[in-house]
């Protein structure tokens, strides 16, 4: 059994393990760092904590999100920071059967190691995500990484 946060971006769902998620927070106006790359949208304190903005719809589909009443910021524990990511609604925690989940050969997805998985359910197909290695793989993270230690200290 696989717990996960279940989350929309645009008409596609995405999970990511519940242990690795920390909270999901009402979307915040982040305040902008300039120099920084075009997927973080800035920073918001979160329980006194500078956390950089994330925009999921960007990293995925290079486009920018679009703010509703539903968007969330999924904030979410990486190896080196708690980074949040913006979704466009966070649906539910749930928990998927093993044998749901089946695992991803695809050309494409050796692109996007962070990709654990699709989960298989009747009613629908989630994709799982490894919040750490998603972060991890994106250009630009260590500037990232830097700057945050920089206004944390």
């Amino acid at each position: 059994m696989n717990k996960v946060v279940v989350f929309q971006l645009g008409n596609e769902q995405y999970a990511i393990p519940i242990e690795q998620v920390v909270s999901i927070e009402k979307m915040a106006a982040p305040t902008v760092i300039p120099q920084m790359p075009d997927y973080m949208l800035g920073v918001v304190r979160i329980r006194g904590e500078l956390v950089p903005v994330l925009d999921m719809v960007k990293i995925l589909y290079r486009h920018s999100y679009i703010q509703t009443e539903k968007t969330r910021l999924i904030v979410v524990q990486t190896e080196d920071l708690v980074v949040a990511f913006i979704a466009d609604d966070a649906k539910e925690i749930l928990d998927i059967p093993s044998e749901a989940m089946k695992k991803l050969n695809m050309l494409a997805y050796r692109q996007t190691p962070y990709f654990l998985g699709v989960a298989n359910l009747p009613e629908r197909l989630i994709t799982l995500i490894d919040a750490n290695r998603l972060f991890e793989s994106l250009e630009g993270m260590q500037v990232i990484k830097e700057r945050i230690k920089e206004n944390q200290s």
